[in-house]
């Protein structure tokens, strides 16, 4: 179980990252529209929510991104890294949303487990693309400012990992409930 732990951790740190460039990065950009809502009025009734949650998260990004680069004091120099390193983590507007269940059962297993395996690699050549841009932001730090981003990075990924860990359980707990 360990073994997986530091992956999902990992993921969970890069995801989280990419929120905070996207709440940054989508403040200053006030023509971008967003996706019109499905026509059926059930995925219009849940898609309010999210779409409130999606904003609630990038507003907690943005301000943790905003915590981080005061934090690393970061010189003109570095600001082009910064700004291709928060470009980079940027979540997926409208965020990812699971496949339909009912266009899912009405699929042949091959299928399903192609279209599983197509998003599986879609959502790995995104992590690929933050993990590449994380490597390259944290190259243009100073030794100190990679000790305040570990830090800061190790902290979060905590705070992340207790978050997954009381989710799982709570679901556990409801389960038996």
């Amino acid at each position: 179980m360990k073994s997986i732990r530091n992956p999902l951790i990992a993921a969970g740190l890069i995801l989280g990252l990419s929120g905070f460039a996207l709440a940054q990065t989508s403040s200053s950009n006030p023509n971008q529209t967003s996706t019109p809502a499905s026509a059926s009025t059930l995925a219009q009734a849940t898609a309010q929510p999210k779409d409130k949650m999606h904003a609630s998260m990038q507003a907690k990004h943005a301000q943790r991104f905003a915590t981080l680069k005061s934090k690393l004091q970061l010189d003109a120099a570095q600001e082009s890294t910064w700004l291709s390193f928060t470009q980079a983590m940027q979540m997926p507007t409208p965020p990812a949303t699971r496949p339909d269940r009912a266009a899912m059962e009405k699929l042949t297993t091959p299928e399903r487990l192609d279209l599983m395996h197509a998003h599986k690699a879609q959502r790995d050549a995104e992590m690929l693309k933050r993990t590449e841009a994380t490597k390259s932001f944290y190259a243009s730090l100073t030794s100190d400012q990679k000790k305040v981003f570990d830090s800061e990075t190790a902290r979060f990924m905590k705070s992340m990992g207790d978050h997954m860990h009381k989710a799982k359980h709570a679901g556990h707990h409801a389960d038996h409930h």
